[in-house]
C-alpha cells in the first residue's frame, strides 16, 4: 500500500495528498508533518518497512470538506485519492485514484464560498511586452479572455477580478509585476505551470476540442494570440485538476479592457466601492447601498457592475431606461422581486450538477426555483425597455426540467444519496415493487401459503426460512403424495421435505434483496435525472444570467426610488454638471435630512480644475468622493443621488485620498503618496476624473507647496494631461492660481466664525479660503488650551514669514511660471532670480527684527538660493 501511495504522491508533488484508507483520509511523511502543524492534528506513525516509522496523520472522510477548506484558505492544493472499487469485491489492494485536485480557484464547497462574489481563477501568460489573460469561475461557468499591454494594465485587470488563484508561465515572474504584493496584500495564490501548458498548438487544440469547433474564429477570439494561450492553459489545468469534461463551461467571452472604466487598486480602496477601507466590511461601501438583490446570482452580477463601470453611453442609457420603466411600474417591480426571492443560486447549482456533486435536496431546490420563472415571464412580457425585453427572451421557462425533477424526486429527500427515500412513488415500477417488498413481504408470503394449501389440499403446508437455503414450502412426509409436479425439492429433513416454486423464488429474490436493490436503483435513477438536467446546462445558464440581470435592475430601481435618486443625462461632451449632489453612503449612515447637498461643475475647457480649500472636518473629502461616486454610479447604469445630473463619460477615475506607511516595502507615507501621484500623472488622460486630496502634505511646507503647485500646472496643461480635477488642499496660497493657469477655479467649504470657534456649514461656495483654521480644528478635537494658546502666539510670530506674498509675486504676469516643468525638479521658486534675493537682502531692517523673525527670514532666503541653484 505504501508503494502505491508513493507512486501517487510522485504524480502530485505540489499537492497535499489525502489518501483514502477505510473511513479516513491519511497523510504520510512531509504531508503529515505539514498538515498536523497547519490543522493542529495529532501526529502518529506507521510501520512501513523503513528504519523509522513514517509520520502519519488522518481525518474522518465524512469531515474532509472542513479540513480541505482550511488548507485551501492557507494557499495549499489538495489531491483527493479515493477508493474507486468496492472493497468487498477487490482482489488484493483496493484500487485508488486521484479523483480531484482542490485549489483556491477551483473549490466547489458551498460553505467556503461567498455567494455574493465570484471565485475566479486567472491564467496569465507573459509574452514579450504583452500579457494574455483568461479568467474563469467554475462554480458559475463564467469564462473571459483578453490581452493587455504592460504590467500596469495587467494589475488593473487583476484588481478588477480579484482572483483567488493565478496560474502563470515562468516569464510572468520576470515581467515587473510585484507578485509578493499580490500574495500579501490581495491574498492571491500564485502557481507557475510547466512550459508545455503554454504551448501555442496545444492550447489551440484544447480550446477547439472543448468548444467543439474547427477553428477559433467562431468563438470570436482569433485576434487574441496571447489570450488564446492563457485560455488553453487554463482549460488544461482545469481538466487536470477536476478530472471532468467541464460541461458547465459552455462559452468564452473575449473583451477589451478599454470597454470599461479603469479603476486602479488605490482608487477602488479610497472610494470604498465594495468594502470599507479600514474594516474591510461590505457595510459602509457603495455596494452596500446599491445591493438590495434577492438572489446570489444578482448579488454577483451587481458587484461586477460596480467594479466594471461602462464607458459606452448607449449601453449606459439602455440600463437607465430599464430602471426608469421599472420605477414607472412599482407594483410590478415589487411583484417581480417577490418571485425572485425564493430562487436559489441556479448558476452554482447547475455547476454542481455538471460535476455530479449535487445531492437530491439540490435538485428539489433547483425545481422549486424554476417554478418561479413562468410567473416572472408573465409579468415581464409587457415591459418595453430593450434590456427587459432581452431578459424576457433569454429566460426559458424550463418547464420540462421542472416536471422531470418534480415527478422523480420526493419533496423532502434525505441528504444522503445512497440511503433510499429519494424517488417519488409512481415514477418507476421496480422502485415501487422493491419498496412494497420491503414492507409487505410477510403479507405476500402468508397469502402464498394460504393459496398453496387450498390448491394442493396439504393442510400442514408451511413456508419456512433458513439462512442458508432461504424460503421454502415445507411438506411433512404424511402428505408427500400430494406434492404437485411444479414443486422442486430443495432440502430433506427427518420427517419432511422442503420445496421451492418459481413464484416463491421470485418472492424470495424480491424480499431478501429488496432493500439493497431499492437503494441502488434509487441512486441510479437519481443519477439519471441529474445527468438529464446537466444536459440542459446551456439553457439553464442563459436563464440564470437573465434572472441575475433582472434582479440587479429591480434592485437598482428600488434603491433609486427609496433614496430619491434621479436619472442622469449621460453625454460624450465631457461636462459634469451635478446639482444638489449627495454622498450615497454618508447620507445612509446619518439622518438624510442632515446631509448638505452640493453642486459640482467640471468641463473640458474653462473649469477643468477646482481647487478646494477649507479646514479639516469641513467636508472636502466627502464632497470630492461623492462627485466620483456619482459619476461612477451613472456609468454603472444607476440613478444617482442628486437633484439633477449631467455626466460626461470618463475613461478613468483616479483618487489620491489619505495615505499610510508601507513599512514592509520600505515606503513612508510621503513615498506612498508620491508613488500614487506618479501613477496618476503618467496614466490620466483628458477624459479622466482626478480626485486629489492634500497633495504634498507629507514633507516640508515649501517642498509640499512646490509639489502641489507643479502637479496643478501639469494637469492644467492640455498637452500633458488636461483631466477634470477636484484638488483639495490646505495650501490656501494656491488659490492665487485662478486666472493665472488655464481652467483653474477656486472653491472653498463655507465656515462660520464665532470668535475663536468655527462652525462647518458643509457647503461648497466659489472662492478660496484665506486661512486653514488649523488651530480652531485642533480646539474642536480637544487639544489642551495651553497648546492652543501657545499655537496662537506662534502663528502671530510666524506670520511675517507667510509665503503668500511670494506666491503672489510668482504669479504676477512678469514672472509667470513655466507650464511645462520637469517633474524631477518640481519647485515653486524656479523663476526666482539672483537680483531678487539681493534686493530682498537690501530691504531687510535687521535692527527691528525679533530673533524669531530673523531666523525665519534667513531660512526663507536660504531656501530661495537652494532652489535657484
Amino acid at each position: 500500500m505504501m508503494c502505491e501511495y508513493l507512486k501517487t504522491k510522485e504524480e502530485y508533488k505540489d499537492c497535499i495528498l489525502f489518501y483514502r484508507l477505510g473511513d479516513f483520509y491519511e497523510m504520510f511523511f512531509d504531508d503529515a508533518l505539514l498538515v498536523s502543524k497547519e490543522l493542529e492534528l495529532t501526529l502518529t506513525g506507521k510501520d512501513c518497512g523503513l528504519e523509522e516509522r513514517a509520520p502519519m496523520c488522518g481525518i474522518p472522510f465524512h469531515a474532509a470538506d472542513t479540513y480541505i477548506n482550511r488548507l485551501i484558505e492557507k494557499g495549499y492544493k489538495v489531491a483527493i485519492c479515493e477508493q474507486v472499487e468496492d472493497p468487498k469485491k477487490a482482489k488484493g489492494l483496493v484500487k485508488r485514484e486521484v479523483i480531484r485536485v482542490v485549489t483556491p480557484g477551483t473549490t466547489l464547497d458551498a460553505t467556503s464560498l461567498d455567494e455574493s462574489r465570484n471565485n475566479y481563477l486567472m491564467s496569465i501568460v507573459s509574452i514579450a511586452d504583452r500579457f494574455g489573460c483568461a479568467i474563469a469561475d467554475i462554480t458559475t461557468g463564467d469564462c473571459f479572455l483578453t490581452e493587455v499591454p504592460g504590467s500596469q494594465k495587467l494589475i488593473d485587470e487583476i484588481n478588477k477580478f480579484s482572483p483567488a488563484e493565478i496560474i502563470c508561465n515562468d516569464s510572468f515572474f520576470m515581467s515587473g509585476v510585484d507578485t509578493d504584493d499580490l500574495r500579501n496584500r490581495l491574498g492571491i495564490c500564485i502557481f507557475s505551470l510547466d512550459a508545455w501548458y503554454f504551448d501555442d498548438d496545444t492550447c489551440r487544440k484544447e480550446l477547439k476540442e472543448h468548444f467543439h469547433v474547427s477553428n477559433l474564429e467562431g468563438l470570436g477570439i482569433s485576434d487574441y494570440d496571447s489570450g488564446i494561450i492563457a485560455a488553453g492553459a487554463l482549460f488544461l489545468y482545469l481538466k487536470e485538476t477536476q478530472k471532468t469534461a467541464l460541461s458547465q463551461m459552455t462559452t468564452i467571452r473575449p473583451y477589451t479592457a478599454e470597454r470599461y472604466m479603469l479603476i486602479d487598486s488605490s482608487s477602488r480602496r479610497n472610494l470604498e466601492l465594495v468594502e470599507t477601507l479600514r474594516e474591510k466590511q461590505k457595510r459602509g461601501s457603495l455596494l452596500w447601498v446599491l445591493d438590495k438583490t434577492k438572489t446570489a446570482m444578482g448579488a454577483r452580477t451587481l458587484r461586477s457592475f460596480v467594479e466594471q463601470p461602462l464607458i459606452d453611453s448607449a449601453e449606459i442609457n439602455r440600463r437607465l431606461t430599464a430602471l426608469e420603466e421599472l420605477n414607472e411600474n412599482p407594483m410590478l417591480r415589487d411583484e417581480l422581486r417577490e418571485y425572485l426571492n425564493p430562487i436559489y443560486d441556479l448558476e452554482r447549482l447547475v455547476s454542481r450538477i455538471s460535476f455530479k456533486s449535487a445531492n437530491p435536496r439540490d435538485l428539489v431546490a433547483f425545481a422549486s426555483s424554476l417554478e418561479m420563472i413562468p410567473y416572472i415571464k408573465q409579468i415581464l412580457k409587457d415591459f418595453q425597455a430593450p434590456i427587459l425585453k432581452e431578459i424576457y427572451e433569454d429566460m426559458d421557462s424550463l418547464e420540462d426540467i421542472t416536471g422531470l425533477i418534480k415527478s422523480a424526486i420526493v419533496d423532502e429527500p434525505p441528504l444522503a444519496q445512497k440511503d433510499g427515500g429519494i424517488i417519488r412513488e409512481g415514477f418507476n415500477e421496480d422502485v415501487d415493487k422493491f419498496r412494497s417488498a420491503r414492507t409487505d413481504g410477510k403479507k405476500w408470503l402468508t397469502e402464498l401459503e394460504a393459496r398453496e394449501r387450498e390448491r394442493t389440499g396439504i393442510k400442514s403446508l408451511k413456508i419456512k426460512y433458513n439462512r442458508v437455503f432461504g424460503y421454502a414450502l415445507e411438506v411433512t412426509n404424511t402428505f408427500r403424495e400430494l406434492v404437485p409436479e411444479n414443486y422442486i425439492r430443495k432440502q430433506t429433513l427427518a420427517n419432511a421435505e422442503r420445496y421451492i416454486t418459481e413464484e416463491l423464488k421470485n418472492l424470495e429474490d424480491m424480499i431478501l434483496g429488496a432493500e439493497d436493490k431499492l437503494y441502488a436503483l434509487e441512486y441510479q435513477l437519481f443519477s439519471d435525472v441529474r445527468d438529464k438536467v446537466g444536459m440542459e446546462v446551456v439553457r439553464i445558464q442563459r436563464t440564470a444570467k437573465a434572472i441575475a440581470g433582472l434582479d440587479v435592475f429591480a434592485s437598482l430601481a428600488l434603491v433609486a426610488e427609496r433614496n430619491h435618486y434621479v436619472r442622469p443625462k449621460v453625454n460624450e461632451g465631457g461636462v459634469i454638471d451635478i446639482k444638489g449632489g449627495r454622498h450615497p453612503v454618508v447620507e445612509q449612515m446619518i439622518d438624510n435630512d442632515m446631509f448638505i447637498a452640493n453642486d459640482t461643475y467640471l468641463d473640458s475647457s474653462k473649469k477643468r480644475i477646482s481647487i478646494i480649500t477649507g479646514p479639516n472636518m469641513a467636508g472636502k473629502s466627502t464632497y470630492m468622493r461623492q462627485t466620483a461616486l456619482i459619476v461612477l454610479m451613472a456609468q454603472v447604469g444607476s440613478f444617482v443621488p442628486a437633484d439633477k445630473a449631467t455626466i460626461g463619460i470618463v475613461d478613468r477615475i483616479f483618487t489620491r485620498v489619505g495615505a499610510s506607511d508601507d513599512l514592509a516595502s520600505g515606503q513612508s507615507t510621503f513615498m506612498v503618496e508620491m508613488t500614487e501621484v506618479a501613477n496618476i500623472l503618467r496614466n490620466a488622460t483628458s477624459k479622466s476624473l482626478l480626485i486629489l486630496d492634500e497633495i504634498g502634505r507629507g514633507t516640508s511646507t515649501f517642498d509640499g507647496l512646490a509639489i502641489a503647485w507643479a502637479v496643478i500646472e501639469h494637469i492644467s496643461n492640455t498637452k500633458l494631461c488636461g483631466a477634470k480635477t477636484l484638488f483639495a488642499t490646505h495650501y490656501h496660497e494656491l488659490t492665487e492660481l485662478e486666472g493665472k493657469l488655464s481652467g483653474v477655479t477656486n472653491y472653498c467649504i463655507a465656515v462660520k466664525e464665532k470668535g475663536d470657534d468655527i462652525v462647518f456649514l458643509r457647503k461648497i461656495v466659489q472662492g478660496g479660503a484665506d486661512k486653514s483654521y488649523g488651530i480652531q480644528v485642533a480646539k474642536l478635537a480637544g487639544v489642551p488650551d495651553t497648546v492652543i494658546n501657545r499655537a496662537k502666539e506662534l502663528v502671530e510670530e510666524l506670520s511675517d514669514a507667510d509665503i503668500t506674498a511670494a506666491v503672489k509675486d510668482l504669479t504676477s504676469p512678469k514672472k509667470k511660471p513655466k507650464v511645462e516643468m520637469d517633474m524631477a525638479q518640481m519647485s515653486l521658486f524656479d523663476t526666482v532670480q539672483d537680483n531678487d534675493i539681493i534686493e530682498e537682502l537690501k530691504g531687510i531692517d535687521i535692527g527691528n527684527l525679533t530673533p524669531m523673525e530673523a531666523l525665519n527670514t534667513l531660512y526663507n532666503l536660504q531656501n530661495k538660493i537652494k532652489n535657484r541653484w
